[in-house]
């Protein structure tokens, strides 16, 4: 693939898979494919996660290749989310008929084999009873299981074939001909009570574990669930309801009282008051007018009015949002990789072991033994489940990742969720972080007379800055009338301040640093002031040009209501706190004693940011970032995890691996509250996997019949391995609980 090669990146839905060795299976197939650059499946949400260059490689492509390996992919003209509902909901109702109708017959066929088994043509009935349960109800086994094992990728489904074809003909065998075991002595057992048993509790897992699985989708269902299926497009003054895959941006929309807003627009006629809490987080409704930009999935409540689509379906900020929270779903924490490559060689030792198990009891016992050979082999296929280890990072990664979503937390990837739980240090940027980020000037002294050709120099000066404080100049200078024109020259200083070229003067906008740099000397009178108001919490910006200082201007930006709980709930946690700002020392130390930030450094340049985060990073530490992702970007990249600060649709989702939408600091501790309780539950979940599958293949082969005389039925080993994938996925949802 040639670096110049755009890359796309898709979430599809992948259908037909039985279990996480299906999920390597399509992986593998998708990745070998020229064009494609990343490939992750997630057997938990049944998706692909495909990064590949269109100019070189098409979804047709991919899926026709997908096909040819027995899967398939929903593309997006198709309507994947409709359809893989659909599919989901056929394929519950199938497994919940294929479910109740085993059980039916399993129930009888248990009676028959463990209390009847003398009755006559007992052996031809449960002959009967375990061939509709294997063929009719647990078709797809053999199906699915045979298909895959021709092909070279067997998976769960092939262990249950392969066990459950070896008890029924075996149990065969012995029905019509039973004086070949009777001539040498043997006792002709049948085991179609097993072979029945055995699909009847596989197909009850696998019912549980999609009833649970369902469950850890809700977070994404929700978040879909905002945007309406439908508007009421206005065109040639006539009103029509067409789907939402229609619209196009300039398409004019009704939206009357109560309704959910179906795109993201500008009103252009009516007024309303809009719930935003589904993506601001702000709980009081936000009052729109004629101009203002409401956005898809928000509640109006007020008025009927008609807005201008500017971005629809699958471009609104709550699409991205659906979006960003679906890939972060399907990604793959750097722990699953061990576990792909366990699930990728899976069964095939199963298979291995199983033969094994069978040549050590019946070189051992000889033919008296052969009945044991062919249940304990029967045991191992059956208790071996790679479903479990499949299932047990991405459910928790699902449930964590939706339960963020859901307490307006967007956390980009499982990288970021794991990382996260092992950051002992946090770096936080003053103003927008720990400060609300609208900051508004309150006093001013000019050292001559604020002339207009000086207010609108100034206001051309801060147009141009990208200083978080330029705007609240901007705002108090439009109120005195102040008005922009073209300057000769512009220059940005970073983390000093602007000069502008105004005919033969230049003039200077900045703080303490830039005034003393120009050698311009600062009246004492004006110092004290200064010194007064950063005493008082407030930043000072200094005005002058060439000849000498002009005005001193005082900005405060208030300290959020919630920054001083939040540092402590950090601090509980045992996280180091520090804050870094431009600001002087003086407005570092007061904001630092407000929020009880022990660790802080006064004017710092973008790169001394980066270099402090350096230089604990070198200390041993693991360091989050938080920031405005903007001002703060080298220092973002350099961070072990980054974190912005959101407001609504200015979030920065592109630039930090996780992203506070509301801009509420409390949101902060909570992050680490859910990726802590989140990587001990994927550790859990592994952990049980394990010692389910290196404790049950021993015990199933026989290795305690020496010592105690115990063998593992086959059918409770059935009932082990389906409720073993079960017990992952509730393990997960617990997450959902848990504060």
């Amino acid at each position: 693939m040639k670096k110049a090669d755009t890359l796309v990146t898709k979430v599809i839905p992948v259908l037909d898979m039985s279990c996480a060795v299906c999920a390597g299976n399509v992986e593998q197939t998708v990745r070998s494919l020229t064009g494609v650059q990343s490939a992750a499946v997630n057997f938990a949400t049944n998706t692909l996660t495909v990064s590949f260059a269109p100019d070189t490689i098409s979804l047709p492509e991919i899926r026709q290749t997908v096909r040819n390996a027995g899967y398939d992919l929903i593309l997006e003209e198709e309507n994947p989310e409709i359809r893989q509902e659909e599919y989901s909901r056929q394929r519950y109702q199938a497994l919940k008929r294929n479910t109740i109708g085993a059980w039916i017959l399993a129930i009888p066929l248990l009676f028959l084999g463990m209390v009847f088994m003398h009755a006559p043509y007992a052996n031809q009935i449960m002959l009967v009873l375990a061939a509709l349960i294997l063929f009719l109800f647990g078709r797809n086994f053999y199906i699915q299981g045979f298909r895959n094992a021709f092909r070279g990728h067997p998976n769960m489904d092939t262990l249950v074939a392969v066990s459950t074809s070896i008890a029924f003909l075996f149990s065969l065998f012995n029905t019509f001909y039973p004086q070949f075991w009777l001539d040498r002595g043997v006792e002709p057992h049948v085991y179609y009570e097993a072979a029945g048993i055995i699909i009847a509790f596989v197909l009850l897992g696998k019912l549980l574990e999609e009833k649970a699985r369902q469950g850890t989708t809700s977070a994404i269902q929700g978040l879909m669930g905002l945007q309406p299926k439908t508007a009421r497009r206005i065109r040639e003054g006539k009103e029509k309801e067409v789907p939402i895959r229609e619209l196009q941006a300039g398409d004019l929309i009704q939206v009357r009282p109560g309704e959910r807003i179906p795109v993201d627009g500008i009103l252009t006629e009516g007024t309303s008051a809009v719930d935003e809490s589904m993506i601001s987080g702000e709980s009081l409704p936000v009052e729109k007018i004629r101009g203002d930009k409401v956005l898809a999935g928000t509640i109006n409540q007020k008025g009927a009015f008609t807005l201008s689509a500017t971005s629809v379906w699958k471009e609104t900020v709550l699409a991205h949002i659906v979006d960003m929270v679906q890939q972060a779903q399907g990604s793959k924490a750097p722990v699953q990789r061990i576990v792909d490559r366990i699930s990728g060689v899976f069964v095939p030792v199963i298979l291995v072991l199983a033969l094994v198990t069978f040549l050590c009891w019946w070189l051992i016992g000889g033919e008296n033994y052969l009945p044991y050979a062919f249940l304990t082999a029967v045991s191992v296929l059956v208790i071996a489940c790679p479903c479990a280890l499949g299932l047990a990072t991405p459910t928790a990664i699902m449930v964590g990742i939706g339960k963020a979503a859901d307490h307006h937390i967007l956390i980009k990837d499982a990288f970021a969720l794991e990382n996260l739980c092992q950051v002992d240090t946090i770096v936080l940027d003053k103003t927008g972080t720990l400060t609300e980020g609208t900051p508004a000037v309150t006093d001013s002294c000019w050292q001559t007379d604020p002339h207009v050709c000086y207010l609108d120099i100034l206001y051309t000066a801060e147009l141009r800055s990208e200083h978080p404080l330029a705007s609240a100049i901007t705002r108090w200078l439009e109120d005195s009338g102040a008005t922009a024109f073209e300057p000769a020259g512009f220059e940005s200083i970073p983390g000093q301040g602007i000069r502008m070229q105004v005919g033969e003067i230049t003039y200077w906008v900045g703080n303490l640093a830039l005034a003393q740099e120009t050698w311009i000397g600062i009246p004492e009178d004006l110092r004290k002031k200064a010194k007064k108001w950063e005493s008082e919490c407030k930043s000072v910006v200094y005005y002058g040009d060439t000849n000498g200082l002009l005005a001193i201007i005082a900005i405060t930006d208030h300290i959020k209501r919630t920054t001083p709980a939040a540092v402590r709930t950090l601090q509980k946690q045992g996280i180091e706190v520090h804050m870094l700002t431009g600001d002087n020392a003086q407005v570092a130390a007061t904001v630092a004693g407000q929020t009880g930030i022990t660790h802080y450094q006064a004017q710092v340049l973008p790169q001394e940011k980066e270099n402090y985060i350096m230089a604990l990073q070198a200390a041993g530490k693991t360091v989050a970032m938080v920031g405005d992702g903007i001002n703060d970007s080298q220092a973002l990249a350099r961070a072990d995890v980054s974190i912005a600060m959101g407001k609504g649709t200015d979030i920065a989702m592109d630039v930090a691996m996780v992203t506070l939408i509301t801009s509420d600091l409390s949101l902060l501790p909570q992050a680490i509250r859910i990726s802590r309780s989140t990587v001990k539950l994927i550790r859990q979940n592994l952990f049980w996997a394990f010692i389910y599958n290196l404790i049950g293949i021993p015990v199933a082969a026989g290795i305690l019949y020496p010592s105690f005389g115990i063998l593992l039925n086959p059918m409770l080993a059935s009932a082990a391995m389906a409720f073993s994938s079960v017990s992952v996925v509730l393990n997960s949802l617990r997450l959902k609980w848990i504060s």
